[in-house]
């Protein structure tokens, strides 16, 4: 992908202030969905009406990342260029910048207050931005970086519960935090990548809350609701309530643990387990599956040399690595302390949600309504990539476009100091 000038679509002269304070940008504008078994570019742009249209579509299979990590820097670095490449002719535009999705260095979700001294005047913008880097300064952790420093609700003197602040008198100033970080040496890893791939990282952005922003809908994103992205090589939570991001975390299990599980318990290979997996795959036992035979050649021998295996032991297989998921996201909820502002709603999404029978299963382990989510209708996007394995870009779509943001008409990052995946690029682009 070579040095070329973008080509930018001039916005829409009817479009309203309305639409101008919801969404911070009209496009064309790029994401990126970096997953351990895919890598998904899409270009969109924001519509006079406000709704949102994809101009471009690119999807490649994931190659050089683990466990939503980097492990190998040629391999993503071709995968992006060629993802990223056919959303861009599709589009008919060069992307400089692109959103991207966060899944490496194990990131963590806490929540800070953070108090600031107004002194009896109006609250101003100012404030509010200082009240949040201050937050971001105090959570700073050695060795982490600071990704998300999301304002929840505000406290004015005494006065709990203030949405926005503004105009308000008062001596202090409280805010409440939530703040997601992550390993510092994987968002270099991630940078380097991007920079190798002549782009810069706009933004980065939490991919469970993404995959929320594109599944949920106004009433459970108010009124409480889980969002499980179960992805290849990673399962990301998040936890929505009164219209915010209350909590996210991400398990170290996915699709691709299941795939492996059935090459190694069946001896097949792994190319096979995913076939099987795909046509076969099920949590739920009936009594044909001990008489339905299912061919399965074993790895290492002639491909001719095939043996016939009961599905049942393929739901066996399935099953308990299923369960051991939803028991590690229940353990993260109740760990949490949002069980309660979760409500009873959780929303399955990712590729891994399709198993039959996980919708089921998840209800019963975790207790509440499940159901699975697919991305809002997105015009221009092909059918191939509507279903839930593509929850995640639409959602980061949907936040480039400005939906999601806290207090979108204020731009909380003016006073802060260049960022560190910024610096971490400047510094890859002297040097390669």
């Amino acid at each position: 992908m070579n040095d070329m000038s973008r080509r930018v679509l001039p916005p829409p002269h009817d479009l309203d202030e309305q639409v101008r304070q919801r969404h911070g940008r009209t496009g064309p504008f790029g994401v990126l969905d970096i997953g351990t078994t895919k890598i998904v570019c899409l270009i969109g742009r924001t519509e006079s009406d406000g709704s949102l249209r994809a101009l471009g579509f690119g999807w490649q299979k994931g190659r050089g990342v683990r466990g939503g990590g980097i492990v190998d820097l040629e391999a993503a670095e071709t995968a992006i260029r060629v993802a990223v490449g056919q959303a861009e002719d599709m589009a008919d535009t060069r992307l400089r910048s692109v959103t991207v999705n966060l899944t490496c260095g194990q990131p963590e979700s806490r929540l800070f207050n953070v108090q600031w001294p107004v002194g009896g005047r109006a609250v101003e913008e100012s404030d509010i931005r200082r009240v949040v880097n201050e937050g971001r300064g105090r959570a700073g952790v050695e060795g982490r970086e600071v990704i998300h420093a999301l304002p929840l609700t505000f406290t004015v003197d005494g006065t709990d519960g203030v949405a926005d602040p503004r105009g308000l008198f008062c001596e202090e100033l409280t805010a409440r935090l939530h703040v997601v970080d992550a390993v510092s040496t994987a968002l270099r890893s991630l940078g380097a990548c991007i920079a190798r791939c002549d782009l810069d990282i706009g933004e980065l952005v939490s991919a469970p809350m993404a995959s929320g922003l594109a599944t949920l809908v106004a009433d459970e994103r108010e009124l409480g609701a889980t969002v499980i992205d179960m992805g290849g090589g990673t399962t990301g939570m998040a936890v929505f309530a009164e219209g915010q991001l209350l909590h996210t975390a991400q398990l170290p299990v996915g699709g691709v643990h299941v795939t492996n599980d059935l090459a190694r318990l069946l001896s097949t290979t792994v190319v096979h387990a995913e076939r099987l997996k795909a046509l076969y795959g099920n949590v739920q036992s009936c009594p044909d599956d001990e008489r339905e035979m299912l061919p399965v050649p074993l790895v290492g021998e002639d491909e001719h040399h095939v043996v016939k295996m009961p599905r049942s032991m393929v739901v066996n297989i399935i099953r308990p690595r299923l369960e051991e998921t939803f028991e590690m996201v229940k353990q993260q909820l109740d760990g949490s302390g949002f069980t309660r502002a979760a409500g009873m709603r959780v929303v399955l999404t990712g590729g891994a949600c399709q198993l039959a029978g996980a919708r089921e299963l998840a209800g019963r382990i975790l207790n509440k309504q499940v159901r699975l989510g697919r991305p809002s209708a997105l015009r221009g996007l092909p059918d191939s990539a509507s279903g839930p394995a593509f929850a995640t870009a639409a959602g980061l779509l949907a936040w480039a476009a400005g939906d999601g943001r806290a207090m979108h008409d204020i731009d909380l990052e003016a006073e802060r100091p260049a960022g560190f995946i910024r610096r971490v690029v400047n510094f890859l682009k002297e040097r390669i």
